[in-house]
């Protein structure tokens, strides 16, 4: 069954080609421990050019290039949306008009675009702190960057409400916070990693994604009247941009 619920999460959250069907999907849906589960792989291959004997600038450009080829563009769609719904005035039904509106605004592409930039600056930040050697403290960081966006998405799913019928309702209307115990089983092995490489960086890095989630559901449910699945896009993009920030920051400092 965790198999299964593997298959089906890579193949929603990923481009990986490890094929699906309609029990990949329904496996999925119901196990949000699996988000952390993909943000492991995810990390890991998007850090690969970290390792590589490259420049710094241009193993923070293989570092983003592969994140995207990896994740491709559902999640950043999901906050251009969200930009875009967060700068309009009016009730939260008239922000999710704008909301699925497909045409992205001002407001939707200084999101993403600001959002780029902090990462690929972040990038910069954990390119250098790679060794090029072994797990070091940049991979590390990518990794709990990674995991921890993904719990932050799972804690949506656990503790939200649906904003509106979709697919984002598919996933919030199928689990609760009882759900929240097979994610922290999950994060396991990111204590691990912890102790290996990057310590109170890698647990920092991590955190950032669950409490960019509060603060994003909080929002959600005031200005949307719930959670989205563009709302839980958005979630894993700003949380991933502040944890590369975050832990390298703390890798610098301590």
């Amino acid at each position: 069954m965790v198999l299964t619920a593997l298959r089906g999460g890579l193949s929603f959250l990923t481009r990986l080609p490890v094929g699906s069907d309609e029990g990949t999907w329904e496996a999925f849906r119901r196990s949000p421990g699996v988000f952390p589960l993909v943000g492991y792989v995810v990390g890991a291959l998007a850090a690969i050019p970290l390792l590589l004997p490259l420049p710094v600038a241009t193993g923070a450009a293989g570092y983003l290039v592969t994140l995207y080829l990896l994740t491709g563009v559902t999640h950043a769609d999901g906050l251009a949306d969200l930009g875009d719904a967060a700068v309009v005035h009016g009730d939260a039904d008239h922000r999710l008009d704008v909301l699925k509106d497909s045409q992205t605004g001002v407001g939707g592409a200084l999101a993403l675009g600001v959002t780029l930039v902090v990462l690929a600056l972040g990038a910069l930040g954990l390119a250098g702190a790679s060794g090029r050697i072994g797990l070091t403290a940049g991979i590390a960081i990518a990794i709990a960057a990674e995991v921890g966006a993904k719990v932050g998405m799972a804690m949506l799913v656990c503790l939200g409400t649906p904003a509106h019928e979709g697919l984002g309702s598919a996933l919030v209307g199928e689990n609760d916070r009882s759900h929240l115990f097979g994610v922290a089983v999950a994060c396991l092995p990111l204590v691990l990693l912890a102790a290996r490489s990057g310590g109170w960086a890698v647990l920092a890095a991590f955190a950032c994604g669950p409490l960019v989630a509060l603060a994003m559901r909080s929002w959600g449910q005031t200005r949307l009247g719930g959670v989205s699945g563009d709302l839980i896009g958005a979630t894993n993009e700003l949380s991933r941009a502040a944890a590369i920030h975050t832990g390298v920051v703390v890798w610098t400092l301590f």
